[in-house]
């Protein structure tokens, strides 16, 4: 199975999420079967611009309070455990914070976002992946987006997309 992560696409409009969602269709989300979405949308209805496939997400601190997006969640894909959350604060302690968030929860990989800085790293036994932003880099090196391949062991990706 292959995950497509984004977070933080701060999309305005339907126009602008199209292009966003042909632009990674097209590309590094060609194969995906399911995407993630670490808050910070905007655009409520930008899982629309990626239909049919299955969209996951959660609410960050741009997202209106009337969305359904809830806070954090926890997805099961091919029986891996994915915590999700948009995360807060500055971006030093930020993986520290979003991990507290989970410490009673059995989860494989962490998938947040709000820092727009791309990480892939394992603490312990959890994956942390925060996809970066493909839309607004912010302090971030390049835009990116983020893969997870779940076969017989979990591996994450960051896709750098300039």
């Amino acid at each position: 199975m292959r995950v497509g992560i984004i977070s933080d696409t701060h999309i305005h409009s339907l126009d602008r999420g199209m292009k966003l969602a042909q632009k990674l269709l097209h590309g590094p989300f060609s194969a995906v079967d399911v995407v993630l979405h670490a808050g910070d949308h905007t655009f409520p209805d930008l899982a629309s611009c990626f239909y049919p496939l299955p969209w996951y997400s959660v609410r960050g601190n741009m997202d209106s309070p009337q969305t359904d997006f809830p806070l954090q969640r926890v997805v099961q894909l091919a029986g891996i455990r994915i915590g999700m959350i948009h995360g807060w604060g500055t971006p030093k302690g930020i993986e520290k914070r979003v991990l507290d968030s989970f410490s009673t929860d059995s989860i494989d990989v962490l998938v947040f976002g709000h820092s727009h800085l791309p990480v892939c790293r394992k603490v312990g036994t959890v994956l942390l992946l925060n996809p970066g932003s493909p839309t607004d880099r912010r302090l971030a090196p390049f835009h990116s987006v983020g893969l997870l391949h779940i076969d017989h062991e979990v591996k994450g990706e960051i896709v750098r997309l300039d």
